[in-house]
């Protein structure tokens, strides 16, 4: 009896729940909620040089749907980000693939693997900028070695692009590969022992059962590098900033170009809440493609 009226009732443990987590969903939303409505509240209003305020309403949008630059700008973000998706996902499964079967590769080899992406992104730039450089860099000095012509690399409009991609692909495929190699690690023994018995071909294997399996982790790899590879803009701003040109300006540099250089705060908020929903849209269709494939 004593123990039934000591007992604490399922209603009287979610009110605890609830105020002990209050505070901290009361922070998180308001984190995430204030700079959200007050980023959307400054993309109705445009700033003259001498900080006074108007209201424009959708002014800056329908400005954004002419501006040349930022079409320009869309296309450089999806040209980065498709190029850079799929050389990562390819590089990534393959890298996954060898950690899985190399049982014995020494630990020092391992984490060698996967030191570019623990590299900040700062560092990583700095050194690419440095071996890309087109009269001291060792990229070309490789080149020439090799009898081929040298590259302008980062300073060419057509180059550029490519060359931004292979930056973020050395960074960010380490990373791919450590999830799919978890992916790699659940799957059923059972399936492999069976298919070995059935005299299937290893790569008869790989692409009717490990690829098919590994869908849902090679999606969520996607939907993880998909939210970076859209907002791209540390490794660009430390290498090219945008150029030669306008060559490699995303909608990212475009927007922080436009809100800190010249100081047009109101469109340069229309722009980030474009990629906002840019962002959000690509990850909806993603997280809808890996319950399809889960299922």
């Amino acid at each position: 009896m004593a123990y039934a009226a000591n007992a604490v009732t399922p209603d009287r443990q979610r009110a605890e729940l609830v105020a002990l987590s209050a505070p901290a969903v009361a922070f998180t939303l308001a984190m995430i909620a204030f700079p959200v409505v007050y980023t959307v509240w400054l993309g109705f209003h445009a700033f003259s040089s001498t900080g006074t305020q108007s209201f424009v309403g959708l002014g800056n949008y329908s400005k954004l749907v002419a501006d040349n630059e930022f079409w320009h700008g869309l296309w450089v973000t999806l040209a980065l980000y498709v190029l850079s998706l799929v050389l990562q996902l390819l590089l990534g499964t393959w890298l996954a693939l060898l950690l899985f079967h190399a049982k014995r590769l020494p630990g020092v080899v391992r984490s060698l693997f996967i030191s570019p992406f623990m590299m900040p992104p700062v560092v990583a730039g700095l050194m690419w900028l440095v071996i890309l450089d087109p009269s001291i860099g060792a990229a070309n000095y490789i080149l020439q070695r090799m009898g081929l012509p040298p590259s302008d690399w980062l300073a060419s409009p057509i180059w550029v692009i490519p060359t931004v991609a292979m930056i973020d692909t050395w960074q960010w495929a380490p990373y791919v590969a450590l999830i799919i190699l978890g992916g790699l690690q659940s799957l059923p023994p059972s399936v492999y022992e069976a298919a070995q018995i059935d005299g299937a071909s290893a790569f008869k294997t790989f692409r009717r059962i490990t690829l098919p399996l590994l869908l849902p982790t090679i999606v969520t790899a996607t939907i993880l590098r998909s939210v970076d590879l859209l907002r791209f803009f540390d490794i660009i701003y430390i290498t090219t900033q945008g150029g030669p040109g306008n060559a490699s300006n995303t909608l990212n540099i475009y927007g922080f170009r436009v809100g800190f250089e010249f100081f047009n705060i109101g469109y340069a908020s229309a722009l980030m809440l474009t990629l906002t929903a840019i962002v959000f849209g690509v990850v909806l269709a993603f997280n809808r493609l890996r319950g399809a494939v889960a299922w």
